[in-house]
């Protein structure tokens, strides 16, 4: 697998992002997937508001679908947002001047949008889309990559009733495909003031790739209700709050 960083130059809220891209991705090979950061997608669709205009801690409760609230003012909200664990319901200050960056207010639509331009573009079927973001993990220091929609590929690689190399037929094993290549293209584009919202991921032979968007049923299987999750008795054992 390659990924190729590609810098751009600094994107504002008066940007058409399609023009910008363009002018940074001159060359695509077939099977490649763009990797682009949600930031720059709800910076230039209008997803930011002003911090004099508003209270963090309101935005962030407006924003979630479920919240608990930090016991010190200087902790972090934990939520869910779209099925998606992950702190302030990823709402954003870095380099963001004056503002709070918000999520794309409908990411799917975006990847989409995104994948259909490429392919007309460069005309290869085989292209893929990856918005991404970052978050943390428990019990883990750090930021990691995650994805937070896709297009042009399977998000999920099933193994279950393949054989293992002892001819061990599996039983649960999947692999989330979008979560680790998110991982891999945050981790090159970096976090601080790299200028590179965007990167090709290339050479990936395990990815298999479609030649359309999802389809609902493809993103409904990605979501574990709480109750049904692995970690059920921490999630539910949580006094989280609606928005």
């Amino acid at each position: 697998m390659i990924i190729r960083p590609i810098k751009t130059r600094i994107i504002s809220d008066q940007d058409n992002l399609i023009d910008v891209i363009d002018l940074a991705i001159t060359h695509l090979n077939d099977k490649s997937i763009v990797c682009i950061t949600s930031k720059v997608i709800a910076l230039t669709d209008g997803r930011t508001i002003k911090k004099s205009n508003i209270d963090k801690n309101n935005l962030i409760e407006k924003e979630a679908d479920l919240y608990i609230k930090p016991k010190k003012i200087t902790d972090f909200y934990l939520t869910i947002k779209n099925n998606i664990l992950i702190p302030s319901a990823g709402i954003d200050e870095s380099n963001a001047g004056d503002n709070y960056i918000l999520w794309p207010e409908n990411a799917q639509v975006s990847a989409n949008k995104f994948r259909a331009h490429f392919v007309n573009r460069f005309k290869h079927k085989n292209i893929g889309v990856l918005i991404t973001d970052s978050t943390t993990a428990p019990l883990r220091v750090g930021v990691r990559g995650i994805a937070i929609s896709h297009s042009g590929f399977l998000a999920v690689n099933n193994y279950i009733g393949k054989p293992d190399m002892h001819n061990r037929k599996l039983k649960v094993t999947k692999v989330n495909v979008i979560d680790s290549l998110a991982a891999a293209a945050v981790f090159s584009m970096g976090e601080g003031n790299e200028q590179t919202p965007i990167a090709i991921i290339e050479d990936c032979t395990f990815v298999q790739f479609q030649d359309r968007d999802p389809i609902q049923d493809e993103l409904n299987s990605l979501k574990i209700p709480l109750e049904q999750d692995l970690f059920a008795p921490l999630l539910n054992a949580a006094e989280w709050s609606k928005s």
